[in-house]
This record gives structure tokens, C-alpha cells and sequence, in this order.
């Protein structure tokens, strides 16, 4: 960790040299993404944590990492040594790293961030915390820049349009869609920075960014024209001429802050939670910020016929890979020589024999016994264990296919199971059912989902510290917005179409974790004197292990639910398996 500490030292001295007080740095790019192309993997470069939330604040005596829950321990572990501490955030989200500052600086001192890497609302909160108190506030410095000489350059990876027959709807609608929404917010053009927003709504896709494909990308739009910011050379001639067509002219990517400086709009609409402040920042006085979410969030977040039924069959796809890869670590576990990133690599190899691989949609999560207790574990040659015939294994994973994405979670045993595993199985599976087969009238928001999923965990005096579902995008990110199921009150409504997961977890430090995790879409049930009322289609297909299962604790509808579920995965997936495969699947499936 040496290294992480001489990075320290070299930024306390380029902020001494420039009289910068504390400096911020936000895990993020100018596109506010959630996971980063590796020039902007800035957290990790300077204190050697990987994960994909946090935020460090350095002053010349301390210099702390501000992360919630999910990586506590993962934290705690990777600093070690750096010259960095984990601080525990009390709320996931809030700028507490803000509020300490605003407790230990004095007025007159100066902090400093890099305004390419903290989005509109980031740094007004900064803002917001710091300037009452008499502390200044500079949102343009890039001190990384003085001490990161090898800094990865802006990826170079081609881009490519798809056809309509994919994704159900032209860049022309899309784009009528959205002027229709600028309309009605009164402002005459709008700023795209926000990467799934731009692949959706020119209908690009990328390799960027790793297990996301997006391409790097911003999106002027107004009521004469469109203008794509991109590396040219990313396209090949026919997808320029299409996109000229679409009503798409394309300019380079470093054009795109010159362009916003000189903007002649009488007014601009921006995502504060998507936009960087840099971009907000250098939009001319004259023109009036108008700030609300990307249009292009709410629409894509509801897919259409085409995109739900491509959907349908990638979940097909996946069963199979995940079929064939739990098959093979049951009968290879006993050889002892499986381990956490030798599984994974295997589970690529299953999904990228399946036709449209693309990718997988995030690192697989892999965790055996304690490991599985860490909700974003990903396995290092560090800390990659051995599997042996016996505890839980986890399994969280994903793919991008050219016809959908997935994300699944799975536990299963190994052999010699505690009754206490099979009771937090059962408990967690009981969550998820209640989930997947709630029935809710139209309205309903993400948080009441959350609460019925957890209500039979809660009634056990268990909890876990994570959401208990996320938005998840077609051939796009496997995290998408604008609704989530989780405790915040985002006033988002659960709308016919969405597609997201359902993904509740118990977790033993030191121990084991379960996470069972399914993809549900949103429909519309029916309607009647007293409202109108949608309930949930449960999209993935792969069978939950029955042998952790204690009877005892689930009531009949779970129970029901359950044998029916597995019943259907062996009846969708047995045409596409061998009969050995199909043979071994009936087994797992078997009725309790």
C-alpha cells in the first residue's frame, strides 16, 4: 500500500501548493456514471478502494473514505495501510463527508473539486454545507491531473447502431418523444450527458465502459437540431449517414464544453443528478436552467412489446448457461481444485456460447462462506478461496446480450448445512416470493415495494442493508434509473413495462450471505370500482435450490409459488438441454 500513501502525500502537496484546504473526490466521470472508464477510476488510483460508491475527502490531517453498508468491509480491508480511513456513512447517499468538513474547516479556508466529476446536486449540497459557513468553494480543480502521469487515455473502442427490429422504436420517435417533454417544461433545449440515455435514445451502443455498452458521448438537443458529441472515429460511415438521417449531426467529443459555452438557448433543461457541474457551470447567464430528470430516463425505463419480448427469450438463454453452470460445480466440487474466480470464469464461458453474447453486465459476485456476506465481493488472487463439499455458495451475475440483460442471484449448498443457513434460506426466499407476488394498485412506489418483500424478514428481527430492487435496462446498464425499490421515498411510480429486480439478503459477517435475486416486470392486472391494480411477471429463469429449504417456515402460498416456479423453469428450459442436462433439472425442480 506504499504507493497509495505516496499518492496521498503528492496531492496534500499539490493542495498546499494552491492553498487548497480539503479536496473532494467523487466516484464518477463527466457523464455521472456508475461504473467508470479507467481514466476516471480516481478513488481507486489514489486509496486502492474498488468499489463502485464513495467518495474521499483529504484535508492535510486526515483523509477518509465515505462509503455506505455494502462496503464496510471491503473498505476496511483495501485501505488498510493506504493513509486513508473508512468512514461509515449513516445514510446511504448523503454528503455527510460535506457536513464534517463544514465542522472541522474555518472560515476563509478553501475547498476544491474537480467539477468534471461531480454531478449538479453533488456540488451543490458541497455548496450548500460549505458558503453559509464562510468556506470557498472551488468546483474547477483537477489536482489528479498534476500527479497521475501515466492516467489512462479516453477509451477508443468502436461504436455501432442497432437496428429497429431491436429495440422496437427509431432515434426520430425517440427524439419527438423528447422535445415533446421540453415543451411541456418550457425549455427550448436539453443536455445529454448521462451515457444509457444517449445509447438509448440514438440507438448506439459501445464498449466504453467495461460490462456497460455505452460509448462516451453527450447529446445536444433542441426543437431545430441534434447535435452528438463523440469521437468520430468510433463509427464507421454508415452509422453517420444514419444518424444525419435520424436529424443527428455529429461534432468531437472535446467540442461539447465549448459548444455549452456559448450556447444561444433562451433555456436548457438538465438533469441534476445526471450532469456534470462543469457543464452546468459554463452554461452563459443568459440562458435559464431548467433542472428535472433526463426525459429519456422515464421513457426507456418502460420498455416496449419488442424489447419485453427479446427480454423473454435472452432469459431463456441465460437459464440455460445457468443451468449447465451449477451442474458442473456439483460434480466437480469434490475435486477440490474450484475456486471463487475459476467459477466465474467458467460462468462467462457458458453465457458466451450462447448467441448475441456480448458481455457479462457487471464483475460476477462470486462468494464462497464469508465472502458471500459481502454484498459487492468480487474475488481478488488475494482473497480467492477453494471451494469444498460443504457451506453456501453465492452467485450473483449477469449478461449483455445483443437482445437483453440479465442479472440473477443464486445460493446454493455445497454439503453439511447448519440449521441456521437453511432458516436464513427460507426467511430470505419467503421475502422474495412476497415480492414477486405482490399486488399492488397503480401509484405504488418503489419504497412500499420494498417494505412487503421485507416485511417477512422483519417479522424474524433480521434485516438487510442494501435495496431490495433496481431498474434494469435492455442491452444497457444493469442499474437503471429512475425507479428503485428500496427504503428512500423516491417518488417515482411502479408503471407497466418496468423491468426490474427482486433481490432481498441476509448476511453473517465472518460467516455467509444469501441473496436470492429475480427480474420481474411490471403489467397492468385489472381494473374495477375501487382502482386500478398491476402485480409482477417474473422474467428469469433458472431454479431455486429446494434442499435449503425448511418447509416449516414458509405458508402454502409460498410453497405453491415456489413448486410452480421451478415447475415452469424445467418446462421453458428442457427443450434447449441435453437429456442428461433436462434429466438433472427435473431433479432440482421437484416439487416440496
Amino acid at each position: 500500500m506504499t504507493k497509495h500513501a505516496d499518492r496521498l502525500s503528492a496531492l496534500r502537496s499539490e493542495m498546499k501548493s494552491k492553498g487548497i484546504d480539503a479536496y473532494i473526490i467523487p466516484s464518477s466521470d463527466p457523464h455521472i456514471s456508475e461504473y467508470l472508464p479507467e481514466r476516471f477510476k480516481c478513488i481507486s488510483w489514489l486509496s486502492g478502494f474498488t468499489g463502485s460508491a464513495g467518495t474521499l475527502a483529504i484535508t492535510q490531517d486526515f483523509a477518509g473514505l465515505w462509503a455506505d453498508s455494502r462496503y464496510f468491509v471491503q473498505g476496511e480491508e483495501q485501505l488498510a495501510g493506504s493513509g486513508f480511513d473508512l468512514v461509515k456513512l449513516k445514510v446511504q447517499g448523503a454528503p455527510e463527508y460535506a457536513q464534517w468538513l463544514a465542522g472541522k474547516l474555518q472560515p476563509g479556508d478553501k475547498v476544491a473539486f474537480d467539477g468534471n466529476l461531480a454531478s449538479i446536486a453533488v456540488a451543490k449540497a458541497i455548496q450548500d454545507n460549505l458558503v453559509p459557513l464562510g468556506i470557498k468553494v472551488d468546483g474547477h480543480q483537477d489536482l489528479l491531473h498534476e500527479i497521475w502521469p501515466d492516467r489512462p487515455a479516453l477509451p477508443q473502442a468502436k461504436a455501432y447502431l442497432l437496428n429497429e427490429d431491436t429495440t422496437g422504436q427509431s432515434t426520430v420517435e425517440k427524439l419527438k418523444s423528447v422535445r415533446k417533454h421540453l415543451a411541456e417544461n418550457r425549455a427550448e433545449a436539453h443536455l445529454v450527458s448521462s451515457l444509457d440515455d444517449l445509447a438509448w435514445l440514438l440507438n448506439i451502443r459501445g464498449s466504453d465502459v467495461k460490462c456497460n455498452p455505452v460509448v462516451l458521448g453527450f447529446l445536444l438537443i433542441n426543437q431545430q437540431e441534434n447535435t452528438l458529441f463523440i469521437d468520430q472515429s468510433k463509427l464507421n460511415e454508415k452509422d453517420k449517414a444514419s444518424l444525419l438521417d435520424s436529424g443527428v449531426r455529429i461534432k468531437p467529443y472535446s467540442d461539447a464544453l465549448s459548444t455549452i459555452e456559448d450556447l444561444k438557448s433562451s433555456s436548457i433543461l438538465l438533469d441534476p443528478k445526471r450532469t456534470c457541474f462543469a457543464m452546468y457551470d459554463a452554461i452563459p447567464a443568459s440562458t435559464k436552467i431548467v433542472e428535472a430528470t433526463n426525459p429519456s430516463t422515464n421513457l426507456k425505463a418502460v420498455k416496449n412489446e419488442t424489447e419485453i419480448n427479446h427480454t423473454r427469450n435472452v432469459m431463456v438463454k441465460d437459464g440455460v448457461a445457468m443451468t449447465r453452470f451449477f451442474k458442473w460445480i456439483e460434480e466437480n466440487v469434490s475435486y477440490g481444485n474450484l475456486s471463487e474466480i475459476s467459477i466465474a470464469e467458467k460462468l462467462y464461458e457458458f453465457r458466451s456460447a450462447n448467441e448475441g453474447f456480448v458481455d457479462i453486465s457487471f464483475d460476477t459476485i462470486a462468494g464462497y462462506l464469508e465472502h458471500g456476506a459481502l454484498p459487492h465481493y468480487k474475488a481478488t488472487e488475494e482473497s480467492n478461496a477453494t471451494l469444498k463439499p460443504e457451506g453456501l455458495l453465492l452467485v450473483d451475475s449477469g449478461g449483455q446480450y445483443r437482445d437483453g440483460t440479465t442479472d440473477i442471484t443464486r445460493v446454493v449448498s455445497l454439503g453439511k448445512i447448519t440449521d441456521q443457513e437453511r432458516q436464513d434460506y427460507t426467511i430470505v426466499l419467503k421475502g422474495m416470493i412476497e415480492g414477486s407476488l405482490a399486488i399492488y394498485p397503480v401509484g405504488t412506489r418503489g419504497y412500499q415495494i420494498d417494505a412487503i418483500t421485507r416485511r417477512p424478514i422483519w417479522e424474524t428481527l433480521r434485516n438487510y442493508g442494501h435495496g431490495t430492487g433496481h431498474g434494469v435496462g435492455f442491452f444497457l446498464n444493469v442499474h437503471e434509473g429512475p425507479h428503485t425499490f428500496n427504503p428512500s421515498n423516491v417518488d417515482v411510480p411502479v408503471q407497466e413495462g418496468m423491468i426490474s429486480s427482486i433481490e432481498p439478503g441476509l448476511y453473517r459477517e465472518g460467516q455467509y450471505g444469501i441473496r436470492i435475486e429475480n427480474l420481474v416486470l411490471a403489467q397492468a392486472l385489472e381494473s374495477n370500482q375501487f382502482g386500478s391494480f398491476m402485480n409482477f411477471d417474473t422474467l428469469t429463469i433458472c431454479y431455486i435450490a429446494t434442499d435449503l429449504v425448511d418447509r416449516s417456515l414458509l405458508d402454502q402460498k409460498h410453497i405453491n409459488w415456489l413448486n410452480s416456479y421451478n415447475g415452469w423453469v424445467h418446462w421453458q428450459l428442457a427443450p434447449h438441454l441435453t437429456s442428461e442436462e433436462s434429466a438433472w433439472l427435473q431433479e432440482k425442480t421437484k416439487a416440496i
